[in-house]
């Protein structure tokens, strides 16, 4: 069955496109879904008429994850797991643990475009791919540490930035946050 896509479908086609797709395809999911219109004379027709607003949302849409992909370019998360010997993790980083990291750090990532080719089961670093647009694709690092060795890493960041204190200036703790009363 010839349709035409109102929709881009992963790993079919972008809309404004005509395809040829299996008839129950269509029938059962293409068409109930509002992801395709039958391609029938009408149809062609008014896609002509629409052919530029589709093309127009599609640059647009490719323009913004082009720079999604420049934010991601720099962009490193750390992942603390609970790890046994030899670098070995008790379970597996996933999908889910990447975008709750990203989501720590402020950027929203979806699980499902995440392209693990297999399970992080070790510490390390890894780079990771992400298919953010049918043509663009990005990579960024994630470093998977054991619990417990992400507080030191903080800690050796945060004595690094600090400038050193003379033996005249006497070191206050910083005021915790309380809950205000009413």
């Amino acid at each position: 069955m010839e349709i035409i896509l109102t929709k881009d479908v992963n790993d079919l086609g972008l809309a404004g496109q005509v395809l040829k797709v299996a008839n129950g395809y269509a029938r059962n999911y293409l068409l109930p879904q509002g992801a395709a219109l039958e391609a029938t004379a009408n149809n062609l027709r008014l896609l002509s008429k629409r052919r530029a607003e589709f093309e127009n949302r599609a640059k647009e849409a490719k323009d913004l994850a082009q720079a999604f992909k420049d934010e991601l370019s720099g962009l490193t998360l750390t992942i603390a797991a609970k790890a046994g010997e030899n670098s070995r993790l008790f379970g597996a980083v996933t999908a889910q643990d990447i975008v709750n990291a990203a989501e720590a750090k402020g950027v929203i990532l979806d699980r499902k475009k995440i392209r693990l080719s297999e399970p992080i089961k070790s510490l390390g670093d890894y780079e990771i791919n992400i298919k953010i647009h049918a043509e663009v694709s990005a990579a960024f690092k994630i470093k998977v540490v054991a619990e417990g060795a992400e507080l030191a890493l903080s800690d050796e960041a945060s004595a690094a930035s600090l400038p050193a204190q003379s033996e005249n200036e006497a070191s206050v703790p910083a005021a915790k946050d309380s809950p205000s009363e009413a």
